[in-house]
């Protein structure tokens, strides 16, 4: 088990938490907006992106962010997608398997990477429907920057 991260339970537990009555191009805007306003008073070097069905509805990079970030946007989305989870949830998938998802996935890391920041757009009664990524910080805090993104929206 890797020091600090959360296990697969408590990731499963925030995916069934963090829903969506409907995802709208607004809902985008505004989460986008939010996630980067934190990282602005956070003074944070990261790229925002936000999908719905393969179209892109948000995108910005901050001050600090890199090209790089955008590559890594598409690989943590790409595992989204693939498994219907955060890019975090499957890292840890294979963490508590006492492996690594490089190692026993069979997928490409230069096209996938099971890295936090890729949280799945969840829609009740639908499923999911798109993803919201941070990419510039530590894995972990750009999991954590989408979820309290994510918390704040749904319950305001």
């Amino acid at each position: 088990m890797s020091a600090g991260f959360p296990t697969v339970a408590e990731l499963a537990a925030e995916e069934d938490e963090l829903r969506f009555p409907s995802f709208t191009n607004d809902d985008a805007w505004d989460l986008g907006s939010a996630l980067v306003a934190t990282a602005r008073r956070a003074d944070a070097p990261v790229a925002v992106e936000i999908r719905r069905n393969g179209h892109r509805l948000f995108s910005a990079a901050l001050t600090g962010a890199t090209p790089d970030n955008a590559s890594w946007i598409a690989r943590k989305a790409r595992v989204v997608h693939r498994f219907g989870h955060s890019s975090l949830y499957v890292r840890q998938t294979w963490v508590e398997r006492g492996t690594t998802f490089e190692e026993s996935s069979g997928l490409d890391p230069r096209r996938y990477a099971a890295h936090g920041g890729a949280f799945p757009v969840l829609v009740r009664d639908v499923g999911p429907v798109g993803v919201v990524v941070v990419s510039g910080l530590p894995q972990l805090e750009d999991h954590r920057m989408v979820v309290a993104a994510l918390r704040a929206h749904l319950g305001g």
